[in-house]
């Protein structure tokens, strides 16, 4: 009772500080913990968004006892509206997790555990991770889902329109900012990329290149031929309303009206296990597994926003799900 009392108090403070709506997760099933239970399962899902809970339901129906652990801090807790997913398309990314952990939870076998997973230690079919609230539970296979970290510029506003009008991502958001004036705020190749994909959502746009531009000759010709604004000048603040940005506002106190921008943040990942674990690390900061979300470390997968640029809801649920069957087609072959 203790347990469930600390874990609501968390929740309400996560719905009063604005991180979380509560609402459609006031349900007796969404506080089905490890209360009482034994401390050995299956598996240990490390992260309960959507990659995770798609995990979490093909393992449940495959009868193994699943442990999710969860902070409920995920990247986009500020995003009003999730598309490109069919049948949710426009729907509240929180409130379609909170069904999906409903749904999830209804299979006895899989329990849920609020906290952050502090250490693993152990090897393949005897792993063991520890919580921050100190407890210790042991494990045959471990999979991460825990996304990762967007950096945020030091830029006034942008932290309070990340996911709301500063995007990431134009087949989650492009459309419902066609044709307006855009913004991309990027330099270099990543600036020219970005701006050539928004070109194809809208045709009134400005690269903000934040300082001196890195493009080469050959791509500034290309983007001024196509009437694309390139703005050297250094951003001061996004001038916005509850996370809606008006106007881009320069050092020089100038600004420009806009209805999006789009960025690419740098990022680390949100959860350093893996690299403890010795998981191997890509080049660019992800999580390196194979086409079966299998780590470099035998008993460690990973699925999800920490294994891929791809940052989506439908391509999240995909990765939980085929993860989710391999973990248990594995632990078949090495029972049977």
């Amino acid at each position: 009772m203790l347990r469930k009392t600390v874990f609501l108090k968390r929740r309400l403070f996560l719905k009063y500080t604005g991180l979380i709506n509560l609402s459609p997760l006031f349900s007796m099933d969404y506080f089905k913990t490890t209360n009482g239970m034994n401390n050995t399962f299956d598996v240990i899902i490390v992260g309960g968004s959507f990659a995770g809970l798609s995990a979490a339901m093909a393992l449940g129906r495959s009868h193994r006892k699943v442990l999710i652990i969860d902070s409920g801090l995920p990247c986009n807790r500020q995003t009003p509206h999730a598309h490109n997913l069919i049948t949710h398309d426009g729907e509240k990314p929180s409130s379609i997790a909170a069904e999906a952990k409903k749904q999830v939870l209804n299979y006895p076998s899989v329990s849920f555990e609020y906290g952050t997973a502090t250490r693993l230690s152990g090897q393949n079919k005897a792993f063991e991770i520890e919580t921050g609230n100190g407890m210790i539970y042991k494990t045959q296979k471990v999979l991460f889902t825990t996304g990762v970290k967007d950096q945020m510029p030091d830029i006034t506003g942008f932290a309070e329109c990340w996911g709301v009008s500063a995007l990431h991502c134009p087949y989650c958001h492009g459309y419902e900012v066609s044709h307006q004036p855009l913004g991309i705020l990027a330099n270099g190749d990543v600036g020219y990329h970005m701006t050539t994909l928004i070109n194809n959502w809208s045709k009134d746009l400005s690269l903000f290149t934040n300082g001196v531009s890195q493009l080469n000759g050959e791509q500034t010709q290309k983007l001024q031929s196509k009437g694309i604004r390139i703005v050297e000048k250094p951003v001061a603040a996004f001038d916005h309303d509850k996370g809606q940005i008006k106007n881009l506002v320069f050092e020089d106190k100038t600004s420009q009206l806009l209805t999006a921008v789009f960025a690419r943040l740098p990022f680390t990942q949100h959860c350093d296990l893996p690299q403890k674990a010795g998981c191997e690390i890509t080049a660019d900061g992800f999580i390196k597994t194979d086409d079966f979300k299998r780590t470099s470390i035998p008993g460690i997968f990973a699925a999800g926003d920490n294994t891929s640029m791809m940052r989506s809801l439908s391509v999240a649920i995909a990765a939980g799900s085929v993860a989710g069957a391999i973990i248990n087609a594995e632990m078949i072959e090495e029972a049977f």
